[in-house]
């Protein structure tokens, strides 16, 4: 399994949104807020990053942190509120 990540492009007009289909798989765009959510190859994501800041319909390129953060929690401490109204029978 391909490891993925993701890149958001804000841009300047929505109408260069399909075009951004040739870096990656284009997951979302919004049209309010005019950005477009792509997908790509973890290793494959630098260079795709310098590419499309590179492009003239292009505010601002900013990569996904995701991958990276902690999902898996070790230490889960129960709520001194929630256990109390357990013994209760709430």
């Amino acid at each position: 399994m391909v490891d993925r990540q993701g890149i958001i492009v804000y841009l300047h007009q929505l109408k260069h949104a399909k075009s951004l289909r040739k870096f990656g798989h284009v997951q979302y765009i919004s049209r309010k807020m005019k950005y477009v959510q792509i997908y790509v190859d973890q290793q494959k994501v630098d260079r795709t990053i310098r590419k499309i800041e590179r492009l003239p319909y292009v505010k601002k390129v900013v990569p996904s942190y995701r991958p990276f953060v902690e999902t898996e929690y070790d230490v889960v401490r129960p709520d001194k509120a929630k256990e109390y109204d357990y013994k209760i029978g709430l």
